[in-house]
């Protein structure tokens, strides 16, 4: 059975190369989570599609259903589910990030 609202989180993910469910905007970010990730995404030049799940009720409570993760902001490169913004400033701070979007193809800039 298809659910339109998977549907819809699925096409923003496949039609982004880096894809960020967010509170807020990336030029106006509503959380403090929200805004670390995209600070760290802007930091190493990453270019990336967002969605802010304040304006869609139905988008904000199917991404939690959707990757099987309670929080929001959730991350995710060429379709892979990434993970919430620990997990993100983590993986940043080790240069684990870095690696993953070099092997994924996705541009960025080296991380200092």
């Amino acid at each position: 059975m298809s659910n339109p609202t998977h549907d819809r989180i699925q096409a923003a993910i496949d039609g982004n190369p880096v894809m960020l469910f967010m509170k807020g905007t990336p030029s106006f970010p509503q959380c403090g989570f929200s805004a670390r990730v995209v600070q760290i995404l802007s930091h190493m030049g990453v270019p990336f599609g967002s969605a802010n799940v304040l304006e869609d009720m139905e988008i904000r409570e199917g991404i939690k259903e959707f990757s099987n993760w309670p929080t929001i902001p959730q991350l995710y490169v060429k379709g892979e589910f990434v993970g919430g913004c620990d997990i993100v400033m983590e993986m940043f701070q080790a240069g684990e990030l870095g690696s993953l979007l070099a092997e994924k193809g996705v541009p960025h800039k080296a991380e200092a």
